[in-house]
């Protein structure tokens, strides 16, 4: 296979990622606080000597670079559940896993058998003195406060703790909530919670399927193209095959 084939075939690999990303993307449309990806693609350029060599134009590839993360914040939906809550503007919810700190923007949290305060997968809210929080069977009227101030008619239980980092996208997705970090993070000093409210995901599901319609044509299309180069080089061969015969 020469050039042609090669650069197509660089061609439908991103293709194929860029499908796999906008899948996940839909797929997370209703998953509270997520936030859509996008691949990152640019020009790979055959070395010149080879291309002077032959006399011609270096061949460009498609570079399969990074996948970026999409800040815009979601839509922050009412519930009137207590233990939903949303942060509006910078941070991220700070929650206790088997592997270490991780950062959310799921703000959907429900109170244990124990008294803690735990997310959709079990991982404990922290507060900002790094100790998840807890309630006790007595706290009936749980009440946040903007900053973060959690309290119930026993008094103040504690502040939820709400980080931010210099580059969120150095920031590693695990599963559709959760995200790490290698960076340390900072705290929020005045974060803004709103309770009894979710933040949605940012994915605009129409705006996905369209997406996902046009790569689909695309692929189709570079397809069509590989199947005709491969007819091109199968018929040259055979022509030479024919004269040295």
């Amino acid at each position: 296979m020469d050039s042609p084939g090669y650069i197509v075939l660089s061609r439908l690999s991103a293709q194929q990622r860029t499908a796999a990303v906008t899948a996940h993307n839909l797929a997370n449309a209703d998953t509270p606080g997520f936030r859509a990806s996008r691949p990152l693609f640019a020009e790979f350029l055959e070395s010149q000597g080879r291309a002077v060599e032959r006399q011609q134009r270096p061949a460009a590839y498609v570079w399969d670079r990074a996948t970026w993360r999409s800040n815009d914040p979601g839509s922050i939906q009412q519930t009137g559940n207590r233990f939903d809550f949303a942060i509006e503007g910078e941070g991220y919810f700070v929650v206790e896993t088997p592997r270490g700190e991780r950062y959310t923007r799921a703000g959907r949290f429900a109170p244990g058998q124990d008294g803690r305060v735990l997310d959709a997968e079990g991982n404990a809210l922290l507060g900002a003195n790094g100790r998840p929080i807890v309630l006790a069977a007595t706290d009936t009227r749980i009440e946040v406060m903007g900053d973060g101030t959690v309290r119930s008619e026993n008094g103040v239980l504690g502040r939820i703790r709400v980080v931010r980092f210099a580059d969120e996208q150095k920031l590693r997705a695990e599963g559709a909530r959760l995200l790490a970090a290698d960076d340390a993070a900072e705290d929020v000093p005045r974060p803004r919670i709103v309770q009894g409210a979710v933040e949605g995901s940012n994915v605009e599901a129409v705006v996905e399927m369209t997406r996902m319609m046009e790569e689909l044509r695309e692929f189709q299309m570079a397809t069509q193209f590989l199947e005709r180069e491969g007819e091109r080089i199968a018929a040259a061969v055979d022509r030479l095959l024919r004269r040295r015969g």
